[in-house]
C-alpha cells in the first residue's frame, strides 16, 4: 500500500533544517522502499526554507520531485481526508505522541567478590559501605580459604613463608611493575595514579604495590566501579609493618578495560592489640570510624595499539572533514535564506515603484484635463 509522508514544518525556523535526517529519508525510499511512496507533503513549509528546498530537489529526480507538494491548512484536505488529519492541520484525529518513560537511573550496585560498585564521589563510596558488608565477610572467607594460613610453629614457618613467596612469584610472573608512587599516611601506593591496561596478553595485568610505613598492620581494601570486568586478588587483607603487598589487577576473558573504570584502595590502621593476632577483618571494618580511613583512586588508562590509533586518526579525520562541510552547508543556507529575504524585499520595492508610476501618471493626467478644461473656458 503506498504510503503518504507528511513533514510538519508550522512553526518551524533555520534553526530545524537537519540535511542530514532528510538525505537519510530520501535515501530510506530510494534504496530500501522504492515503490512504497505515493507523495510527500511539505505542510506549513516557512519561506525562509526555500534556499533549503532548493539543495534537496538538486539530490532527486524527475520522478522523486513530482511526488512532492506543498501545501496549507486550507488545502492539505485535498491530499489527507480530515478524520486522518491533527487538529492543527483542521482535522478531527486526537492522536498525541507518547513514549514509555526512560529506565530510572539509580539501581542497586552489584556487590561481587572484590565490593560493591562505587562512583567516584566519596559519599556514594560510603553510602555503598554499609550495605556491603555481609558480602564483604564472604569475601573475606573465600580470600582466607585461598591463600595459605601462616601457623605459629617455628618448623613450619620457613615452609608456609616459602610457599606465600612461590605463589606472589607466580601470580606476579608477567605484570608490569609500577613506575610512580602514591605517599600517604598509612600506605605507599604504586602507580600513583593510573592502571594501563592493552589489548595484547600483556597488556592485561596489572600490578598494585602496597608498603606500610606504619608501626603496626594496616587492613586494606580494593573496589572497582566495573566489578564484572576485573579480577583482584587479594581484594581485603592486611599487610605488616614495614612490609609491603602486591595486589594484582587482572581483566577477564571477553572484556575491555575502559577510561570511565575507577578503582579504590582503603586501609585503616590496627592497634598493636590487634594485631597480634589474626584479625576479623569483617567486624573491623564495621568498627573502624570513616576519619581513620584512608583513600585513595586509580583511574583506568587504556593503551593503543599502533593499529588502532591509525584507525583512530582516519575516524577523527573524516569526522573534521564531516563537521567542516556541515558547516560550509550551513553557511551556505544562511546565505541563501539571506538572498531569499532581499529579493522578496526587492520585490517589495519594485512593487511600491510601479505603484507610485500609476499614482504620478494618474496625477498628471488629471492635471493636464483640469488645465485643458479651464483653458477652454
Amino acid at each position: 500500500m503506498p504510503l503518504t509522508v507528511v513533514f510538519d514544518m508550522s512553526e518551524s525556523g533555520i534553526s530545524n533544517i537537519d540535511m542530514d535526517f532528510v538525505k537519510y529519508i530520501i535515501s530510506c525510499f530510494r534504496i530500501y522502499y522504492p515503490k512504497f511512496l505515493s507523495k510527500m507533503i511539505m505542510y506549513e513549509m516557512p519561506w525562509i526554507m526555500n534556499a533549503a528546498w532548493k539543495i534537496v530537489k538538486t539530490w532527486l529526480g524527475p520522478e522523486a520531485i513530482g511526488k512532492l507538494r506543498f501545501v496549507s491548512k486550507s488545502d492539505i484536505q485535498t491530499f489527507i481526508d480530515p478524520e486522518h488529519l491533527l487538529p492543527h492541520m483542521g482535522g478531527t484525529d486526537q492522536f498525541k505522541y507518547s513514549y514509555p518513560p526512560l529506565p530510572d537511573d539509580d539501581f542497586q550496585s552489584p556487590i561481587c567478590e572484590n565490593g560493591p560498585v562505587i562512583s567516584e564521589d566519596e559519599s556514594d563510596v560510603k553510602d555503598i559501605e554499609s550495605e556491603s558488608k555481609e558480602t564483604l565477610e564472604s569475601s573475606f572467607s573465600s580470600d582466607q580459604n585461598i591463600k595459605p594460613k601462616k601457623v605459629n610453629f617455628q618448623e613450619e614457618g620457613q615452609r608456609s613463608d616459602d610457599l606465600d613467596r612461590s605463589e606472589g612469584t607466580g601470580r606476579l610472573r608477567g605484570v608490569r611493575k609500577p613506575t610512580t608512587t602514591f605517599k600517604g599516611t598509612l600506605l605507599h601506593i604504586g602507580p600513583a595514579e593510573e592502571l594501563s591496561f592493552g589489548a595484547k596478553e600483556t597488556e592485561k595485568k596489572c600490578s598494585i604495590v602496597l608498603n606500610n610505613v606504619t608501626k603496626n598492620h594496616v587492613a586494606f581494601k580494593v573496589r572497582t566501579t566495573a566489578p564484572e570486568k576485573y579480577r583482584v586478588k587479594p581484594s581485603n587483607s592486611s599487610c605488616e609493618p614495614g612490609a609491603s603487598v602486591d595486589i594484582v589487577v587482572s581483566l577477564h576473558g571477553g572484556f575491555q578495560a575502559s577510561p570511565q573504570d575507577r578503582f579504590l584502595v582503603m586501609a585503616a590502621e590496627m592497634d598493636a592489640n590487634t594485631g597480634s593476632a589474626l584479625p576479623d577483618l569483617a567486624q573491623f571494618w564495621k568498627e573502624v570510624p570513616k576519619s581513620k580511613v584512608m583513600e585513595h583512586r586509580l583511574r583506568c588508562h587504556v593503551l593503543e595499539s599502533p593499529k588502532s590509533f591509525l584507525v583512530n586518526s582516519f575516524e577523527n579525520s573524516s569526522v573534521t572533514a564531516a563537521n567542516e562541510h556541515h558547516d560550509l552547508q550551513t553557511t551556505l543556507l544562511r546565505v541563501m535564506a539571506t538572498t531569499s529575504r532581499l529579493e522578496q524585499k526587492l520585490d517589495a520595492c519594485l512593487w511600491l515603484q510601479k505603484v507610485l508610476v500609476v499614482l504620478v501618471s494618474f496625477l498628471l493626467a488629471l492635471s493636464f484635463i483640469t488645465s485643458s478644461s479651464l483653458w477652454g473656458s
